[in-house]
């Protein structure tokens, strides 16, 4: 094991020990913190947590988000004694809540956190409510030779309608974004190059949207998506997502039947050689029948899902099949459960999803979608106290057309701000991966809570030598605690194991090179001074290690965020 895996092994047991003292000596008070919207009584579709968090890492492309918390909050029993009288209990002073908040943060590197969310009523049945954020740093990374400054600001606003047998929700929203190529090999561009290089990108995106859910009917709901995509080389690319799903109860099974429509049309201004445009167009198809059996102990699900794809630009069009297949049973109760399955699809690739994953991809990018041939996957998952939860997965899969990040080659006669072998591209291969993941929760009380999960990957290519930037290893430990009433925290810790990639120096052959693995350790407090506001500190990458994520392409280093958030009604 690396030191750095032995420094992530070493916090989590120093940090459950602490926590576990702390919840001991004293007892913690909870705060409660709400959202509201309009009471307005509806049936949902029940949802599962996910069992892997997901955390977000401090790079320059994207700070980690205040999160506006919300929880429940108890109701009182109606029950009354048949006999005798109730004993007096202390009454719980009723939490002021409001429908409305704006927070707003500053930090080194000059950045600037918005906030702004706003939810009303406009009748019994309609709601509607709108979400603005703006999040931007002005860089200034060390050792980084052109500009590295980013902006993210993004405007969504929704309007929701929940009559007896119908609800239906429309959404829309903006988003502009602006990042820098500035992963430039260091020392190898003479000064007077540097300033004559343009490094910016320029991303606008825009969708509308919506789903509709009825009720006794054996059409249950449908989701839709229309979306735009332009960047600031002529890029264009308009995608529509349409997924229907039917219910049909026969006896004690239940057929669904689920759609997928996506359409996907795009174009670059040239591609990376400079010798034409690039065009794609991709029109999906498919359809997942499934029978699911549920009683006590045991739910099985059997299913098939067909997918039709046509290829307008190349004009091919391919038609699959993929396994649906999910068992899970209760062995002993809730404390150990065996689960297990074999899934595969069409996941459609579009430069959206590209540039959500990697800011720093150039606009000349190849479009196609991945064939997730199968993965199959197994596993025990359960409670081990009424305090202690756990989850072991193993799976086994195939991907063919799997997308992979690769570094671009250094042009000599650059005239682009990404040809400088500061931008990446997508390569595509056969990728079979053997995972195995593990996640360990504890509520160690009320007011503290703490897990702790790791991923390991083993890779097999095709064409490829390598599975370029992908790790083998990635893992995290990660708490929330109230220290008081007022006084709450978090903290997290995330490791993420080497990546592979390729540098085209001035050599023929390009050579491979290893990026180190990094860990990155973040801590958040916040204290509420009344029940409208309260103000938080916010530290990220405390280790200072200006770790590259991407190849030369070095993060801030020690990141510090100080705000206040503000509740209200208009």
């Amino acid at each position: 094991m690396s030191n750095k895996g032995i420094v992530l092994l070493s916090f989590a047991t120093t940090l459950l020990f602490n926590l576990s003292m702390f919840s001991q000596e004293k007892e913690l008070g909870t705060e409660v913190v709400n959202i509201v919207r309009p009471y307005t009584p509806t049936i949902s579709d029940a949802f599962k947590v996910k069992e892997t968090p997901s955390l977000t890492d401090s790079t320059t492309t994207q700070k980690k988000e205040v999160k506006y918390n919300i929880f429940s909050v108890p109701v009182a029993s109606t029950f009354t004694p048949a006999k005798g009288k109730a004993t007096d209990v202390e009454k719980v002073k009723r939490e002021k809540l409001y429908n409305n908040y704006a927070t707003l943060g500053f930090g080194n590197y000059t950045t600037i956190l918005g906030e702004l969310y706003s939810n009303f009523e406009i009748s019994r049945t309609e709601s509607a409510g709108f979400f603005f954020r703006h999040n931007s740093s002005q860089g200034n990374i060390k050792g980084v030779e052109l500009d590295n400054q980013y902006y993210d600001t993004s405007l969504d606003a929704n309007y929701t309608n929940r009559e007896k047998d119908l609800t239906y929700t429309i959404e829309t929203g903006f988003e502009h974004q602006m990042y820098n190529w500035y992963g430039v090999p260091t020392g190898v561009f003479a000064p007077h190059v540097l300033s004559d290089i343009d490094a910016k990108q320029t991303y606008f995106s825009g969708y509308i949207g919506g789903n509709l859910t009825l009720a006794d009917s054996y059409f249950e709901k449908s989701g839709l998506t229309i979306r735009y995509l332009g960047d600031a080389f002529s890029s264009s690319e308009f995608n529509v997502k349409l997924t229907p799903e039917f219910s049909f109860p026969i006896e004690n099974l239940n057929l669904r039947v689920e759609g997928d429509i996506d359409y996907l049309s795009g174009s670059f201004d040239k591609n990376y050689a400079n010798t034409s445009d690039m065009k794609y167009s991709f029109l999906n198809v498919g359809v997942a029948p499934s029978i699911a059996f549920t009683n006590e102990d045991l739910s099985v699900t059997l299913g098939v899902a067909g997918y039709l794809v046509m290829d307008s630009e190349n004009s091919d069009t391919d038609f699959s099949l993929y396994p649906r297949l999910n068992a899970s049973y209760r062995l002993m109760d809730e404390t150990v459960v065996v689960y297990g399955g074999v899934e595969g699809g069409i996941q459609q690739n579009s430069y959206y999803d590209f540039k959500e994953v990697n800011p720093f991809v150039s606009p000349t990018l190849y479009i196609a979608p991945t064939k997730n041939i199968y993965e199959g996957f197994g596993g025990l998952k359960g409670k081990l106290t009424s305090t202690v939860a756990y989850n072991f997965r193993a799976a086994y899969g195939q991907d063919k057309n799997r997308a992979l990040f690769l570094a671009n080659p250094r042009k000599s006669n650059a005239q682009e701000g990404y040809e400088h072998g500061n931008s990446f591209n997508v390569v595509y291969d056969e990728v079979n991966t053997l995972s195995v993941f593990a996640e360990l929760q504890v509520a160690i009380s009320s007011d503290i809570s703490l897990g702790i999960n790791a991923d390991y990957f083993n890779y097999s290519t095709d064409i490829q030598s390598e599975a370029w930037n992908l790790p083998s290893l990635k893992a995290s430990v990660f708490s929330t605690f109230n220290i008081t009433e007022q006084f709450y925290g978090g903290a997290s810790i995330f490791f993420v194991g080497e990546r592979k990639d390729l540098f085209f120096g001035d050599i023929p052959t390009p050579e491979v090179v290893t990026l180190d693995g990094y860990l990155d350790a973040n801590v958040h407090f916040g204290y509420r001074f009344t029940d409208r506001l309260s103000a938080f500190v916010k530290g990220s990458n405390l280790l200072s290690d200006n770790y590259q994520k991407w190849m030369n392409y070095p993060v801030q280093g020690i990141q510090a965020l100080v705000g206040a958030t503000y509740k209200f009604d208009w």
